[in-house]
């Protein structure tokens, strides 16, 4: 048992590597007062370097090593951590991390959290009954749920029937400091062949998956230029991250001849560097949560250019502070990226009223003091729970 009086909350994830899931995960950890609460990171799977991430030298990391496929025969040993460790909250995220809420419950861990962050690949609206039944088998062992959009929401109220009461939407938070705009216009990025005062540089940043649908902008980038040639001359793509599609898209590109006009440098550390060095930021995507690359961009006062799914719509004013399409449509997204391409000074003020968004409605510490708020009124700071903690 820690002599440590803090509350130990213990964040389940599948695999702690880059993303949007598990950066909130260090950004909440991160920016959580210290003398609130400690921090153990388990991971069912691997913990990677991101790891690094994380700036407070008192969490630590737990990887599981789990092989594909359910994970019921964990739980024996999922049961022996949380006794061991003795948590007072446990919070999951995410269907595939839902399972370990059932071992936090025999186990005794007072407050138990779930938080449903975007969709599966496999199930882009919602509408797959086997995650449904499955969602609704763990139900009685979550004793409060957190969505990140108004969609998924309505999708845990409607489809799954978890009562209002037990509920919470929070929506993510981004470090204004550290996405922030560049003073004098986009700056150059380090590595990249194309030069941002000659240039438009239009780009996501992303895991290269299926449900990002970076192929989808390659093919809307083709054709933009199809539909205005003059713009072979100035308009970029750059699409940052790694994963399975990266092939695919290079592909695309290659096969229209474009690729000179697109740099696809691979995963990279410098996210705010890279914003700062475009002039718009698209988001293709086939299903969100509530996206931390848009508010990212955002933040760094670019205009957005995503697709209508999940909490993309709750971030983006459409017309205001960019647009919005819909998904899976590259013609639609191939007209959008001409229209912010051929009136620059309309999409810089998209991003300047992003900025101002951000910095009303998603600020880091907003969400953070949701989180500890939730994390404080589930524990109750009295009676069982500070029972638990003092053994």
């Amino acid at each position: 048992m820690s002599a440590d009086p803090r509350a130990l909350v213990v964040h389940v994830v599948y695999r702690f590597d880059t993303g949007g899931l598990e950066n909130g995960v260090v950004n909440l950890i991160n920016h959580m007062p210290a003398d609130a609460y400690r921090h153990v990171v388990l991971a069912l799977t691997e913990v990677t370097d991101f790891k690094q991430r994380v700036q407070r030298p008192d969490v630590e990391f737990i990887a599981l090593h789990k092989p594909p496929g359910h994970g019921f025969w964990q739980l024996p040993r999922l049961f022996r951590i949380f006794r061991k460790l003795r948590p007072a909250i446990v919070h999951s995220r995410n269907l595939a991390a839902l399972e370990t809420q059932v071992a936090a419950w025999a186990a005794g861990v007072p407050v138990r959290v779930h938080g449903e962050h975007g969709r599966d690949v496999e199930d882009m609206d919602g509408s797959n009954r086997t995650y449904q039944r499955v969602r609704r088998f763990y139900k009685p062992f979550v004793q409060h749920y957190i969505a990140l959009s108004r969609d998924l929401a309505d999708y845990l109220r409607e489809r799954i029937g978890v009562p209002a009461a037990r509920m919470s939407q929070i929506y993510n938070g981004v470090d204004t400091a550290r996405f922030a705009p560049a003073v004098d216009g986009a700056t150059a990025i380090e590595g990249c062949p194309f030069d941002p005062a000659q240039h438009l540089l239009f780009g996501t940043v992303g895991r290269m998956q299926t449900v990002k649908d970076q192929p989808m902008l390659a093919q809307a980038f083709v054709q933009a230029l199809q539909l205005a040639p003059a713009l072979r001359s100035r308009l970029r793509l750059v699409l940052v991250g790694d994963g399975p599609l990266r092939a695919q898209v290079q592909q695309i590109l290659q096969q229209a001849g474009v690729a000179d006009l697109a740099w696809l440098p691979g995963e990279r550390r410098d996210v705010p560097a890279i914003m700062r060095g475009l002039h718009g930021f698209v988001l293709p995507s086939r299903a969100e949560g509530i996206s931390n690359t848009i508010l990212e961009a955002m933040a760094s006062g670019l205009p957005v250019l995503a697709t209508r799914v999940g909490g993309n719509a709750d971030l983006v004013a459409d017309g205001e502070t960019g647009l919005i399409v819909p998904p899976a449509d590259p013609a639609a997204m191939a007209q959008a990226l001409v229209q912010l391409a051929s009136e620059p000074q309309r999409a810089r003020a998209m991003g300047e009223a992003g900025r101002r968004r951000v910095l009303e409605r998603f600020s880091l510490q907003a969400m953070v003091r949701s989180y500890q708020t939730i994390y404080d009124q589930q524990l109750g700071r009295t009676g069982a729970a500070l029972a638990h903690e003092a053994g």
